[in-house]
Protein backbone atom coordinates (compact mmCIF):
# COMPACT_ATOMS: atom_id res chain seq x y z
CA UNK A 1 0.00 0.00 0.00
CA UNK A 2 1.29 3.46 -0.88
CA UNK A 3 1.95 5.75 2.05
CA UNK A 4 2.16 9.52 1.88
CA UNK A 5 3.40 12.31 4.07
CA UNK A 6 1.98 15.81 3.95
CA UNK A 7 3.30 19.32 4.52
CA UNK A 8 1.64 22.72 4.78
CA UNK A 9 3.70 25.79 3.86
CA UNK A 10 2.96 29.50 4.19
CA UNK A 11 4.34 32.09 1.80
CA UNK A 12 3.80 35.68 3.03
CA UNK A 13 1.80 38.21 1.06
CA UNK A 14 4.86 40.44 0.62
CA UNK A 15 6.27 37.81 -1.75
CA UNK A 16 3.13 37.92 -3.89
CA UNK A 17 2.26 41.63 -3.98
CA UNK A 18 1.28 41.55 -7.65
CA UNK A 19 -0.80 38.37 -7.61
CA UNK A 20 -4.43 39.40 -7.72
CA UNK A 21 -6.98 36.67 -7.21
CA UNK A 22 -10.48 38.02 -6.96
CA UNK A 23 -13.77 36.26 -6.30
CA UNK A 24 -17.05 38.10 -6.79
CA UNK A 25 -20.10 37.71 -4.56
CA UNK A 26 -21.46 35.31 -7.21
CA UNK A 27 -18.39 33.09 -6.70
CA UNK A 28 -16.78 33.84 -10.06
CA UNK A 29 -12.99 34.01 -9.73
CA UNK A 30 -10.22 35.25 -12.04
CA UNK A 31 -6.54 36.11 -12.04
CA UNK A 32 -5.78 39.63 -13.23
CA UNK A 33 -2.53 41.36 -14.14
CA UNK A 34 -0.11 38.79 -12.75
CA UNK A 35 3.39 40.04 -13.57
CA UNK A 36 6.05 37.80 -15.09
CA UNK A 37 8.14 38.33 -11.95
CA UNK A 38 5.35 37.00 -9.75
CA UNK A 39 4.83 33.99 -12.04
CA UNK A 40 8.58 33.28 -11.77
CA UNK A 41 8.43 33.37 -7.96
CA UNK A 42 5.52 30.93 -7.93
CA UNK A 43 7.24 28.70 -10.50
CA UNK A 44 10.46 28.70 -8.42
CA UNK A 45 8.54 27.58 -5.31
CA UNK A 46 6.80 24.79 -7.24
CA UNK A 47 10.05 23.60 -8.85
CA UNK A 48 12.01 23.65 -5.57
CA UNK A 49 9.38 21.58 -3.76
CA UNK A 50 9.10 19.26 -6.79
CA UNK A 51 12.85 18.56 -6.65
CA UNK A 52 12.32 17.45 -3.04
CA UNK A 53 9.62 15.02 -4.20
CA UNK A 54 6.63 17.11 -3.08
CA UNK A 55 3.48 17.36 -5.22
CA UNK A 56 1.21 20.38 -4.82
CA UNK A 57 -2.27 19.31 -3.75
CA UNK A 58 -3.87 22.73 -3.39
CA UNK A 59 -3.00 26.39 -2.83
CA UNK A 60 -5.11 29.00 -1.05
CA UNK A 61 -4.49 32.66 -1.92
CA UNK A 62 -5.47 35.31 0.61
CA UNK A 63 -4.57 38.86 1.56
CA UNK A 64 -1.89 37.58 3.95
CA UNK A 65 -0.22 35.26 1.47
CA UNK A 66 -0.44 31.75 0.12
CA UNK A 67 -0.97 28.49 1.99
CA UNK A 68 0.16 25.46 0.00
CA UNK A 69 -0.66 21.82 0.72
CA UNK A 70 1.91 19.26 -0.44
CA UNK A 71 2.21 15.47 -0.45
CA UNK A 72 4.88 12.96 -1.35
CA UNK A 73 5.27 9.22 -1.22
CA UNK A 74 6.95 7.89 1.90
CA UNK A 75 10.17 6.12 1.01
CA UNK A 76 10.34 2.60 2.43
CA UNK A 77 13.34 1.92 4.64
CA UNK A 78 15.58 -0.85 3.43
CA UNK A 79 16.06 -3.58 6.02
Amino acid sequence: MKQFEYQVSHHPGEVFKQVVYFCSEAGECSIEDVSADQMRILTDILNEKGKQGWELIQAFFGKDGVIALWKRKVKKKEE
